[in-house]
């Protein structure tokens, strides 16, 4: 194989993006970015790097292993490449705008992660998220999940699902308990992946640290899953502390708002913990196409660090991944012009152009070559007028 062949590779699961995919992503982002304005949310660009210990401080410790690490040859410094925009944003919200009232905040932009976090996914996500801080009332919650509803249903995503969770009722029946933070992690996972027998030995390695009503109520939610019934079952299967109930009482008022009388269909899955480390109330993610495709929840400290632990919420979810399961757009229409140096050409031309039409010149002998617009009028010189007319593509 030649050298050269091996060095215009790409790294694993990193990809280029050609035209017409670039194109659609291109019109989502736009889409995604007036929705939100439309909410009210104000867009704000974080770098894509960042010295090390800003980007991992505080609940940003949970993104450590999915960071890009280099050194600042100005500074000698450890920079990071962000995994996640979200303690970015909280930073922004905290130090620099510095609001006392409610702030809404958007951003759309590339995060870059060492290993994907499923099969055949990219390690260079284009993630668009919206976020609000500074109101701790579940208006917010549900606010975050209408605008990540919306955005998708402008997008072309049809039969849309809700399924919906909360960290509040794990960490209810596990007050008081000495849980060390690797062994929180593995109850989390064990949950997520309803493995009983991994539950069973992770409480047994907790001793009589853990009350029995606590582990009847962990090992309860490995079945507390499904559609609004559930959220029933829980109230009569988990011991009743007021953390839990509460929980399961917001749970219910969202859900009743997202479904919007049966247009958008709701479950619920109370042993789901995944997502970023920083949730710490109630957390959604939206399926749509056969696949999920946005992730958000509350997540109250994630500013914390930063001086200012202010109510938050928001969503995420990855541009290329959205474009993946969406059929590809129609080419855009054109006007093909011929190339030429006559001024009423050129005056013609520029006049399309500056009335929203795309104009493709065609450079001489390239008369049929096939390119990503659909050219489906001609720029033709007429009764001593050039005018557009309907392109004859058979000829």
């Amino acid at each position: 194989m030649p050298a050269w062949s091996s060095s215009w590779q790409l790294p694993d699961q990193i990809a280029d993006v050609l035209p017409s995919e670039a194109r659609h992503i291109e019109e989502l982002r736009r889409l995604f970015l007036d929705t939100a304005r439309s909410y009210g949310y104000e867009l704000v660009m974080p770098p894509l790097l960042e010295h090390l210990e800003s980007l991992l401080t505080g609940t940003g410790e949970a993104l450590d292993l999915q960071t890009f690490k280099l050194v600042d040859q100005l500074s000698g410094r450890t920079l990071g490449l962000r995994a996640d925009t979200t303690p970015q944003v909280a930073r922004i919200d905290a130090h620099l705008l510095n609001r006392n009232g409610v702030a809404r905040l958007c951003y759309c932009g590339p995060v870059v992660h060492t290993r994907a976090d499923r099969p055949l996914a990219t390690r260079e996500p284009l993630q668009f998220g919206a976020e609000i801080y500074g109101h701790a009332g579940l208006e917010a919650d549900l606010e975050a999940q209408l605008l990540a509803l919306q955005g998708l249903r402008a997008a072309g995503v049809s039969d849309l699902a809700v399924d919906m969770a909360d960290i509040r009722i794990v960490n209810s029946l596990l007050t008081g308990v000495a849980v060390s933070g690797p062994t929180l992690v593995r109850i989390h996972a064990a949950l997520a992946a309803k493995d009983a027998s991994e539950l069973d030995s992770l409480m047994a390695s907790l001793g009589q640290g853990i009350s029995a009503a606590a582990r009847e109520g962990l090992k309860a939610l490995l079945q507390l899953y499904g559609d609004e019934k559930v959220l029933d079952e829980a109230e009569k299967a988990l011991p009743p502390m007021p953390g839990v109930q509460n929980a399961l009482q917001n749970l219910k008022w969202l859900a009743a708002h997202t479904a919007q009388g049966g247009e958008v269909k709701v479950s619920f899955d109370l042993a789901d913990l995944r997502g970023y480390a920083y949730y710490s109330g109630t957390r959604f993610a939206i399926y749509g196409q056969g696949a999920e495709l946005a992730r958000g929840g509350r997540y109250d400290e994630v500013g914390a660090v930063f001086g200012r632990n202010r109510p938050a919420a928001g969503f995420s979810l990855d541009l290329k991944e959205l474009v993946s399961v969406l059929p590809p757009r129609p080419l855009k229409a054109a006007i093909r012009a011929p190339w030429g140096e006559d001024a009423g050409l050129r005056v013609a031309i520029a006049g399309l152009r500056a009335g929203g039409e795309t104009v493709a010149c065609v450079m001489p002998g390239h008369e049929h070559e096939v390119n990503e617009f659909d050219c489906d009028r001609e720029l033709a010189w007429t009764a001593g007028q050039w005018t557009v007319q309907p392109l004859n593509k058979a000829a």
